[in-house]
């Protein structure tokens, strides 16, 4: 088996099912109908980050189907996932009990990607959402590498030593990863060994950079992986390859964008790393036995202030009323941080070279055919994450890791409820309001009956991303499931979900409170 295959081996290839997670359009063929194919239904709106409404209400003027109970479960639970941490001697010695994930498409093919790993060498657990725009190449890509790049930037120097001389001699690699998939998560073989090449030549780097006995810091290898990662997209991008597929691939990875949040978990040690406007949320209970949210993340957009600042103190005054218009990078993006979307970080001339150099294909994509507006000072990008450090603690219960989708549907307070409830079976009996509606009395016992029966039903779902997402789509006014608005919203053909909801990824990982406190004794004593 070839060094790279062992080194990247754990990743099953995908079974593409037509109803769930689909691979990038430009996997299907090499350059067949599906590759010329636009990656935007909105032309003249090519970057912008499509805000779907927050009403469903306009969902009954729309012709779609009511969909009986069991066909809205399968559609729910197509990519759900689920890994629990395995147990030794009876006992669990992580903190992380395991974790749920499920995805739901918006666009078609979903542009949101999922990943986890166990780090085999640091035995810290690696969880991230990646959300794409301008297509699913960026996600797609990061889902398959970020880790990787994380994985060795935590390595020891002498560990990266062994593994470079491992390879050098043609020797069998210990794994890095151990991933956690789902069987329709898909990932590229053709780009297996370009992958390899440019990890490699990154930990070549890293041993020269570092000494013998040296141990890397968990923020510093964060914030190396995501920048080098970035960077290489970039360089394979304006290098080619010799493959017409592959220079086709790496050129629509570097022209569309993706944020990505990750967080990296080892012991009581909770770090998030986060470059756009993913979110997550630590689910905290209180003792009265509620839930509180503490979002360990911020969100990198035009509600940010600081971000705000951050870019317009990077680029000259004469720029102030045009680096950020309308709410949007430049008029266009909404994330401030991505990875990929070179239009706005490579100079134009380095843009009308390598898109004269790149296949025909290429110049049918419509992200390629303009300079962004008022683009004189690049770059006006980063994917720099902004890190965050947690110390968990026993009360610390949960954390739900969610691509934009879920937050746009939901708030923070709301999700964490809902997952709390689910996670322990208590629900906590809130005042019945109904806002600023008029209601009558059978509507009220209504409600209370769909209350009682919310309490039968808290199982319904074996998964608590897949409970999470039911609300999500499914919420009413009230703030319960409405079965009919459910059905309604997954029944929407493909070319009006979009305008209705986001793609929505979650990952919700559940943590050990006995481990924790085991561990903060240790740590005090």
């Amino acid at each position: 088996m070839p060094v790279a295959s062992q080194l990247l081996r754990g990743l099953p290839r995908a079974k593409v099912l037509a109803s769930s997670l689909l691979p990038c359009q430009q996997h299907q063929s090499q350059f067949g109908p599906a590759a010329h194919r636009p990656a935007s239904r909105h032309p003249s709106h090519a970057w912008q980050r499509h805000q779907p409404s927050r009403s469903y209400r306009k969902t009954s003027a729309i012709h779609s189907y009511i969909l009986t109970p069991p066909q809205v479960n399968s559609i729910l639970k197509a990519n759900e996932y689920s890994f629990k941490v395995p147990e030794f001697d009876g006992k669990n010695v992580s903190s992380v009990m395991g974790f749920e994930s499920n995805q739901l498409p918006a666009n078609a093919p979903i542009e949101d990607r999922r990943s986890a790993a166990t780090c085999l060498q640091t035995r810290g657990m690696l969880l991230g959402v990646f959300d794409g725009h301008a297509g699913c190449a960026c996600a797609q890509a990061l889902s398959e590498r970020l880790f990787y790049y994380i994985a060795v930037s935590l390595l020891p120097h002498d560990t990266l030593c062994e593994l470079e001389a491992a390879v050098e001699a043609g020797r069998a690699l210990s794994p890095i990863l151990q991933w956690h998939k789902h069987p329709n998560d898909y990932f590229s073989r053709e780009a297996q060994m370009l992958y390899f090449n440019s990890l490699r030549t990154y930990w070549q780097e890293l041993i020269d950079l570092t000494s013998p006995g040296e141990v890397p810091e968990t923020r510093e290898a964060l914030l190396n992986a995501f920048k080098r990662l970035d960077n290489d997209i970039s360089l394979e991008a304006q290098v080619g390859d010799p493959n017409a597929f592959l220079h086709y691939w790496v050129l629509r990875v570097a022209f569309s964008g993706a944020t990505a949040c990750v967080a990296h978990i080892d012991g009581p040690d909770l770090f998030i790393a986060n470059a756009g406007d993913a979110r997550a949320v630590l689910g905290v209970q209180e003792e009265d036995g509620s839930f509180s949210a503490h979002t360990l993340s911020n969100d990198h957009n035009a509600q940010n202030e600081e971000e705000v600042a951050r870019i317009r103190g990077e680029h000259p005054t004469s720029e102030r009323k045009t680096v950020i218009r309308q709410d949007r990078l430049l008029g266009l993006l909404m994330p401030f941080r991505a990875f990929g979307d070179v239009k706005f970080k490579w100079s134009i001339e380095l843009q009308k070279r390598v898109l004269e150099s790149g296949p025909d294909q290429l110049h049918e994509n419509e992200h390629t055919k303009f300079i962004p507006p008022n683009y004189h000072t690049p770059p006006y990008l980063t994917a720099e994450p902004e890190i965050t450090y947690h110390k968990l603690r026993p009360q610390d219960r949960f954390l739900v890791i969610g691509s934009d989708g879920l937050w746009e549907t939901l708030h923070r307070q709301e999700v964490v409820r809902i997952v709390g409830e689910y996670l322990t079976g208590v629900h906590q009996r809130q005042p019945l309001t109904v806002g600023g509606y008029r209601v009558t009395l059978g509507q009220m016992q209504g409600l209370l009956e769909e209350r009682k029966a919310r309490v039968s039903s808290a199982f319904e779902d074996q998964n608590s991303a897949t409970h999470l997402m039911r609300h999500a789509v499914g919420n009413n006014e009230f703030g319960t499931v409405d079965h009919e608005r459910l059905s309604k919203m997954l029944s929407l053909p493909e070319e009006l979900a979009r305008m209705y909801r986001d793609d929505i990824t979650i990952i919700v990982t559940q943590f050990n409170p006995h481990m924790i406190g085991a561990q903060m004794q240790e740590g005090q004593s």
